[in-house]
């Protein structure tokens, strides 16, 4: 049975990637970071959970040299662009310094035991920030606007220059990409439960920041079936993984309302500059030509679908 080893595990891609991965019969271990270990049934059932902190380095080299896995998959990090602008130096730690860390281990793991280590960075569109290029490619250079892009662009670069010397480490590239899982600290679930909370009467209205801002929404659940086809592809590389449709936060709203049954839906939001970013990337569009050609892999759900089944779930939560 072949092993791996995933950071992330409990956030809205590693508890899709748990199910997938333990569905097809992988040896799944998790790294949690000691003091904060989640209840059991925030962890997908079969998943092994160590000990571990992305600020301490060798503690994930202890567990990648203790669980020895043939993949190696970084979902972790600080996610948030917004908290990245509060805490910036933490965010360059979390999300970028500790993969050098994990690298570093699946590089001294494959030369200790002779066989190759496969290893899968979750990189971000934020990296392409300031991109001139519309749609961005795997070849569009890196223009970071916030913290969290930057740190993600360094942990790219790292990713190229230990492929460069002999490891299979690939990169998958992922747009914004939604689901009923995605924490309320992200805009687009932000939205879907507050038109939730209007339609049940809880909240009058709902605050927003930036509605122009446009960017290439998927489903998460097919963003994780991307992952696995880069980590299992023939040859380690970096794909952009991305619908090639971009809409704007208020395409966003607007589709939340509707999925409500609220056409006229302006009256109901409001803007408040303490959710606006200090600055932001206008326009985030991927060309996903490579990994649909070199890969097979397609996205299943369309933007409204996406939006609908966040509202529907979110609806039946308040009705609960």
């Amino acid at each position: 049975m072949a092993s791996v080893v995933v950071t992330g595990i409990t956030g809205q891609d590693g508890s899709y990637l748990a199910e997938r991965l333990t569905g097809d019969g992988w040896d799944v271990h998790a790294i949690v970071r000691e003091g904060t270990r989640p209840d059991e049934q925030e962890v997908t059932p079969g998943v092994t959970v160590h000990a571990g902190d992305l600020l301490d380095t060798d503690s994930l080299r202890a567990v990648i040299d203790s669980v020895e896995p043939d993949l190696i998959i970084n979902l972790a990090g600080i996610s948030s662009v917004a908290q990245s602008w509060t805490q910036p130096e933490l965010t360059a730690r979390v999300t970028g310094l500790a993969v050098s860390g994990l690298l570093a281990g699946a590089w001294a793991l494959q030369e200790r035991l002779g066989r190759p280590v496969r290893f899968v960075q979750a990189s971000s569109s934020e990296m392409f920030g300031a991109a001139t290029e519309r749609p961005q490619t795997e070849n569009t250079p890196l223009k970071p606007v916030s913290p969290y892009g930057a740190a993600k662009a360094y942990a790219h670069h790292l990713v190229g220059v230990y492929r460069g010397r002999g490891l299979f480490a690939a990169s998958a590239i992922l747009y914004n990409h939604e689901s009923p899982r995605r924490p309320e600290t992200f805009v687009t679930r932000k939205i879907t439960s507050g038109v939730a909370r209007i339609v049940n009467g809880d909240e009058p209205k709902l605050l927003l920041g930036n509605l122009d801002a446009r960017r290439d929404w998927g489903w998460a659940p097919d963003y994780v079936d991307a992952v696995l086809r880069i980590a299992q592809a023939d040859t380690a590389d970096d794909f952009i993984v991305a619908t090639a449709v971009e809409h704007s936060v208020r395409d966003f709203v607007a589709a939340a309302f509707a999925a409500a049954g609220i056409a006229d839906w302006e009256g109901f939001v409001e803007l408040d500059p303490r959710f606006a970013r200090p600055v932001d990337a206008p326009v985030m569009v991927g060309d996903n030509t490579k990994i649909r050609t070199t890969l097979g892999w397609v996205p299943t759900r369309s933007f409204d679908e996406i939006v609908q089944a966040m509202v529907e779930h979110d609806l039946a939560l308040r009705s609960s």
